[in-house]
């Protein structure tokens, strides 16, 4: 195997920056962080100049990106245009989103990321199926038709998928608890989302298996002084994950301050939720037959409901760091080290450190509030 090591910037190293080191890859892994002046004369340097070096971001929630919608294109190549599209901002692991769809589109998106896993395309780590099992009450953007209730015959589905990871969000109070049981001891990370599921609720099912919030405090019931809700019961158990979309419209940075407090610090990871219109030109799109259209950052249907995010993971870690006031290392571990547990991926993503996945971005100074990427690498191969 090739080895190679990255020289030349500040590495962020488990928690702490260190200065004066490299990065030694050896093919898709990373084999050492060392000082410098210690690289074998054998390893090709590759100069960086200057800049920090960090873990590949990982994105749980991509609906679509480079002018692409999952929904619409559930093929190979449509996966490849969205994964190339956020890899231009340092995302180098990410799960395909399905929005709510019919049962059809939900068995191609799946044969899909199967077969994009199978030929390696860079960056593909399983699926998100974001419902139909929803409660309409709590749609959002998604298509009320397409919403129903799970039932026992769409275990087999939500389990199909091999060499990767699946996300299911539904509601909990439109599931048997059995079902969340079942959905959790054969792998799949189950989720709540777009739901009206009251604190109790949330309990029996988390209770159940259920690992995660998709998209903390939107499409959920709030957390208010004598109904502590959805919000609450994710906020007050220290086992769950929580997503964020920190694009600063969906959720106010004082709310998310907030949040991060209440909760072990690996548990909040940050997600786009992103749409064709990153990586793309263009500022309209059609959700089904609903015209999306970007304004100021913004994704919104005619009636003014949110729609996805134009967002990206570049952007939504500059976010954390200017707007929230996180300090660049935790900001970059909720889009790195934090997914990877949430995916129980932390054995071999989300760091940088000897035996794991040699996925890295480099960018300008964190520290400094900037979050431009200049490259990237997944498997050790730079994109």
């Amino acid at each position: 195997m090739t080895r190679s090591a990255l020289v030349g910037a500040r590495i962020l190293a488990g928690t702490a920056f260190v200065e004066d080191h490299a990065v030694i890859m050896n093919g898709a892994h990373i084999e050492s962080v060392t000082p410098e002046k210690d690289v074998p004369a054998i390893c090709a340097r590759i100069v960086l100049d200057g800049g920090d070096l960090l873990p590949g971001f990982i994105d749980t929630q991509v609906n679509g990106g480079g002018g692409v919608l999952f929904n619409d294109t559930p093929t190979v190549e449509g996966i490849r245009t969205i994964a190339a599209a956020h890899r231009r901002f340092g995302t180098t692991g990410f799960l395909p989103t399905l929005i709510s769809d019919d049962l059809a589109v939900m068995d191609r998106a799946i044969a899909a990321v199967e077969q994009a896993i199978a030929e390696k395309v860079p960056g593909v780590l399983g699926i998100h199926l974001e419902g139909p099992f929803l409660n309409p009450a709590r749609a959002g953007i998604h298509d009320r038709t397409r919403i129903r209730k799970i039932s026992y015959t769409d275990l087999d589905r939500l389990t199909r998928l091999r060499g990767g990871r699946t996300i299911v969000t539904l509601a909990p109070e439109c599931a048997p608890l059995e079902t969340i049981r079942e959905l959790a001891a054969k792998g799949v990370i189950v989720c709540a989302g777009h739901s009206a599921a009251t604190y109790d609720e949330t309990r029996a099912a988390l209770g159940e298996g259920l690992r995660g919030f998709t998209h903390l405090f939107n499409a959920m019931t709030p957390l208010t002084s004598r109904e502590p809700g959805m919000v609450g019961a994710a906020l007050s158990d220290d086992h769950s994950f929580c997503g964020l979309i920190a694009d600063m419209h969906h959720v106010h940075p004082a709310s998310i301050a907030v949040a991060v407090r209440a909760k072990p610090r690996d548990r909040f990871f940050l997600v786009t939720d992103a749409m064709p219109t990153v990586g793309w030109s263009q500022s309209t799109f059609m959700l089904g037959s609903t015209p999306i259209t970007a304004k100021d950052g913004r994704l919104t249907g005619p009636d003014g409901t949110l729609a996805g995010a134009h967002l990206d993971m570049a952007r939504a870690i500059r976010n954390m760091i200017t707007d929230v006031g996180i300090n660049p290392e935790r900001a970059v571990m909720m889009a790195s080290a934090a997914p990877a547990a949430f995916l129980r991926l932390d054995d071999v993503r989300g760091h940088i450190a000897p035996g794991f996945a040699a996925d890295l971005v480099h960018v300008n100074r964190a520290s400094a509030g900037a979050m431009d990427v200049l490259a990237t690498w997944i498997g050790g191969v730079r994109g």
